[in-house]
């Protein structure tokens, strides 16, 4: 992936998930205008914002630079990125939770493992 600034480890970048599905034949515009109306935020704010297609298997991530807009894009071979529906249409995440959506895990209850337990 490619870093953005205050994207790793400091949590300074907003992230907005764009609720349902989006036609993924949008590009840079398209996009940018449903960032001004469905998440009802800048597209040059400097957040990052990610769409999902219908089908499940594919999404964008439209992010501002400071330069111009930077369109990222990911196709699953199997499986499907985990998505939300709200009825707000938006919903933040943090960086880590980010990360595992790409990764394909399920990041709305991620999983602890137990502590393994010492005999004494």
């Amino acid at each position: 992936m490619i870093p953005l600034p205050g994207f790793a480890g400091t949590g300074s970048t907003r992230i907005f998930l764009a609720c349902g599905a989006t036609d993924m034949r949008k590009g840079f515009d398209g996009l940018a205008v449903m960032t001004q109306q469905v998440l009802e935020q800048s597209p040059h704010s400097g957040a990052l914002f990610a769409f999902r297609g219908k089908r499940g298997d594919l999404v964008k991530l439209l992010w501002y630079d400071g330069q111009g807009l930077c369109l990222f894009s990911k196709r699953m071979d199997r499986g499907k990125f985990v998505w939300p529906t709200t009825k707000t249409g938006k919903v933040i995440l943090s960086a880590a939770q980010l990360s595992m959506l790409l990764e394909g895990i399920d990041w709305r209850r991620p999983e602890r493992t137990a502590a393994p337990c010492l005999a004494g």
